[in-house]
Protein backbone atom coordinates (compact mmCIF):
# COMPACT_ATOMS: atom_id res chain seq x y z
CA UNK A 1 0.00 0.00 0.00
CA UNK A 2 2.88 2.34 0.81
CA UNK A 3 4.43 1.64 -2.56
CA UNK A 4 1.22 2.52 -4.46
CA UNK A 5 0.77 5.77 -2.49
CA UNK A 6 4.35 6.76 -3.28
CA UNK A 7 3.83 5.89 -6.96
CA UNK A 8 0.58 7.88 -7.14
CA UNK A 9 2.23 10.86 -5.41
CA UNK A 10 5.20 10.67 -7.79
CA UNK A 11 2.89 10.53 -10.83
CA UNK A 12 0.86 13.45 -9.46
CA UNK A 13 4.00 15.56 -8.95
CA UNK A 14 5.22 14.74 -12.49
CA UNK A 15 1.85 15.73 -13.98
CA UNK A 16 1.81 18.92 -11.91
CA UNK A 17 5.34 19.86 -13.04
CA UNK A 18 4.37 19.16 -16.67
CA UNK A 19 1.23 21.31 -16.41
CA UNK A 20 3.10 24.20 -14.75
CA UNK A 21 5.91 23.95 -17.31
CA UNK A 22 3.49 23.95 -20.23
CA UNK A 23 1.59 26.93 -18.75
CA UNK A 24 4.89 28.83 -18.32
CA UNK A 25 5.83 28.02 -21.93
CA UNK A 26 2.48 29.30 -23.25
CA UNK A 27 2.64 32.45 -21.12
CA UNK A 28 6.15 33.25 -22.38
CA UNK A 29 5.06 32.68 -25.95
CA UNK A 30 2.07 34.97 -25.47
CA UNK A 31 4.32 37.75 -24.12
CA UNK A 32 6.67 37.27 -27.06
CA UNK A 33 3.77 37.62 -29.49
CA UNK A 34 2.59 40.76 -27.71
CA UNK A 35 6.05 42.30 -28.01
CA UNK A 36 6.08 41.51 -31.72
CA UNK A 37 2.62 43.06 -32.10
CA UNK A 38 3.76 46.46 -30.79
CA UNK A 39 3.94 48.94 -33.66
CA UNK A 40 7.10 50.91 -34.33
CA UNK A 41 6.82 54.71 -34.35
CA UNK A 42 6.88 54.67 -38.17
CA UNK A 43 4.16 52.03 -38.38
CA UNK A 44 2.06 53.95 -35.88
CA UNK A 45 2.31 57.18 -37.90
CA UNK A 46 1.59 55.31 -41.14
CA UNK A 47 -1.44 53.57 -39.63
CA UNK A 48 -3.47 56.79 -39.47
CA UNK A 49 -6.20 56.81 -42.10
CA UNK A 50 -6.34 60.43 -43.20
CA UNK A 51 -9.34 59.79 -45.45
CA UNK A 52 -11.48 58.93 -42.41
CA UNK A 53 -9.51 60.56 -39.59
CA UNK A 54 -8.17 63.86 -40.93
CA UNK A 55 -6.90 66.22 -38.21
CA UNK A 56 -9.70 68.72 -37.46
CA UNK A 57 -7.67 71.82 -36.55
CA UNK A 58 -4.53 73.57 -37.82
CA UNK A 59 -2.76 72.59 -34.60
CA UNK A 60 -3.65 68.91 -35.05
CA UNK A 61 -2.56 69.00 -38.71
CA UNK A 62 0.86 70.28 -37.65
CA UNK A 63 1.09 67.87 -34.74
CA UNK A 64 0.64 64.94 -37.15
CA UNK A 65 2.98 66.54 -39.71
CA UNK A 66 5.64 66.84 -37.00
CA UNK A 67 5.23 63.13 -36.21
CA UNK A 68 5.93 62.40 -39.88
CA UNK A 69 8.98 64.69 -39.92
CA UNK A 70 10.38 63.16 -36.75
CA UNK A 71 10.09 59.70 -38.31
CA UNK A 72 12.11 60.93 -41.31
CA UNK A 73 15.03 62.11 -39.20
CA UNK A 74 14.84 60.04 -36.01
CA UNK A 75 13.84 56.55 -37.11
CA UNK A 76 15.51 53.95 -39.27
CA UNK A 77 13.13 53.83 -42.23
CA UNK A 78 13.15 51.58 -45.22
CA UNK A 79 12.92 53.21 -48.63
CA UNK A 80 9.28 52.10 -48.82
CA UNK A 81 8.52 53.63 -45.42
CA UNK A 82 10.08 56.93 -46.53
CA UNK A 83 7.88 56.91 -49.62
CA UNK A 84 4.80 56.05 -47.53
CA UNK A 85 5.61 58.78 -45.00
CA UNK A 86 6.22 61.24 -47.85
CA UNK A 87 2.79 60.39 -49.25
CA UNK A 88 1.24 60.96 -45.80
CA UNK A 89 2.92 64.38 -45.68
CA UNK A 90 1.62 65.19 -49.17
CA UNK A 91 -1.93 64.40 -48.02
CA UNK A 92 -1.56 67.33 -45.62
CA UNK A 93 -0.41 69.76 -48.34
CA UNK A 94 -2.59 72.33 -50.04
CA UNK A 95 -3.32 71.79 -53.74
CA UNK A 96 -1.08 74.72 -54.73
CA UNK A 97 1.84 73.32 -52.74
CA UNK A 98 1.24 69.92 -54.35
CA UNK A 99 1.19 71.52 -57.81
CA UNK A 100 4.67 72.92 -57.15
CA UNK A 101 5.99 69.57 -55.88
CA UNK A 102 5.29 66.75 -58.31
CA UNK A 103 5.44 63.39 -56.50
CA UNK A 104 8.59 61.95 -58.09
CA UNK A 105 10.68 65.09 -57.69
CA UNK A 106 9.38 65.54 -54.14
CA UNK A 107 10.43 62.01 -53.15
CA UNK A 108 13.89 62.43 -54.71
CA UNK A 109 14.44 65.71 -52.79
CA UNK A 110 13.01 64.20 -49.60
CA UNK A 111 15.31 61.16 -49.73
CA UNK A 112 18.29 63.41 -50.37
CA UNK A 113 17.38 65.70 -47.46
CA UNK A 114 17.03 62.70 -45.15
CA UNK A 115 20.35 61.28 -46.33
CA UNK A 116 22.05 64.65 -45.83
CA UNK A 117 20.54 64.86 -42.35
CA UNK A 118 21.81 61.40 -41.42
CA UNK A 119 25.30 62.21 -42.71
CA UNK A 120 25.30 65.36 -40.56
CA UNK A 121 24.05 63.32 -37.58
CA UNK A 122 20.88 65.43 -37.44
CA UNK A 123 17.96 64.54 -35.20
CA UNK A 124 14.85 66.42 -34.17
CA UNK A 125 14.67 65.91 -30.43
CA UNK A 126 11.45 67.84 -29.86
CA UNK A 127 8.67 69.54 -31.76
CA UNK A 128 6.02 71.78 -30.24
CA UNK A 129 3.08 73.47 -31.85
CA UNK A 130 1.77 76.77 -30.50
CA UNK A 131 -1.39 76.54 -28.45
CA UNK A 132 -4.75 76.78 -30.19
CA UNK A 133 -5.22 80.27 -28.77
CA UNK A 134 -2.09 81.41 -30.62
CA UNK A 135 -3.38 80.53 -34.09
CA UNK A 136 -3.80 83.61 -36.28
CA UNK A 137 -6.92 83.10 -38.42
CA UNK A 138 -7.62 85.43 -41.33
CA UNK A 139 -9.40 85.57 -44.67
CA UNK A 140 -7.79 86.54 -47.95
CA UNK A 141 -8.97 86.20 -51.57
CA UNK A 142 -12.03 84.29 -50.38
CA UNK A 143 -9.98 81.64 -48.52
CA UNK A 144 -9.67 80.97 -44.80
CA UNK A 145 -6.07 80.87 -43.60
CA UNK A 146 -4.40 79.99 -40.32
CA UNK A 147 -0.90 80.99 -39.31
CA UNK A 148 0.76 79.03 -36.51
CA UNK A 149 4.24 78.80 -35.01
CA UNK A 150 6.15 75.58 -34.37
CA UNK A 151 9.30 75.19 -32.34
CA UNK A 152 11.85 72.44 -32.88
CA UNK A 153 14.97 71.38 -31.09
CA UNK A 154 17.43 70.06 -33.65
CA UNK A 155 20.59 68.15 -32.69
CA UNK A 156 23.25 68.63 -35.34
CA UNK A 157 26.64 66.99 -34.75
CA UNK A 158 25.88 66.88 -31.04
CA UNK A 159 24.88 70.55 -30.79
CA UNK A 160 21.31 71.42 -29.82
CA UNK A 161 19.76 74.30 -31.77
CA UNK A 162 16.27 75.78 -31.42
CA UNK A 163 14.48 76.34 -34.72
CA UNK A 164 11.18 78.21 -35.06
CA UNK A 165 9.03 78.01 -38.15
CA UNK A 166 5.79 79.69 -39.13
CA UNK A 167 3.30 77.54 -41.03
CA UNK A 168 0.50 78.86 -43.18
CA UNK A 169 -2.52 76.60 -43.64
CA UNK A 170 -5.47 77.12 -45.95
CA UNK A 171 -8.90 75.55 -45.57
CA UNK A 172 -9.94 73.61 -48.68
CA UNK A 173 -13.36 72.96 -50.19
CA UNK A 174 -13.82 69.99 -47.80
CA UNK A 175 -13.16 72.35 -44.86
CA UNK A 176 -9.89 70.59 -44.09
CA UNK A 177 -6.83 72.61 -43.12
CA UNK A 178 -3.98 71.98 -45.54
CA UNK A 179 -0.38 73.18 -45.29
CA UNK A 180 0.04 76.04 -47.75
CA UNK A 181 3.67 76.73 -46.91
CA UNK A 182 6.18 77.50 -44.16
CA UNK A 183 9.11 79.76 -43.45
CA UNK A 184 11.70 80.21 -40.73
CA UNK A 185 10.19 82.54 -38.12
CA UNK A 186 13.16 84.91 -38.40
CA UNK A 187 12.29 85.48 -42.08
CA UNK A 188 8.63 86.33 -41.40
CA UNK A 189 7.74 89.99 -41.12
CA UNK A 190 5.89 90.33 -37.78
CA UNK A 191 3.86 93.28 -39.06
CA UNK A 192 1.93 91.37 -41.69
CA UNK A 193 3.02 87.79 -41.10
CA UNK A 194 4.57 87.49 -44.53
Amino acid sequence: MKKSTTTITLIFVCVLVAVVGYYTYLTGRSRENQKEAVLSEVQLVLSRDLANDYPPTPKEVLRYYNEVIMCFYNEECTEQEIEDLGNKARQLYDEELLANNEPEAYLVRLKQEIEDGKEADMRITSASVASSTNVDYFEEDGYDFARIHCGYTVMLNGVSTPVREVYLLRRDENRQWKIYGWELAENVNPQNGQ
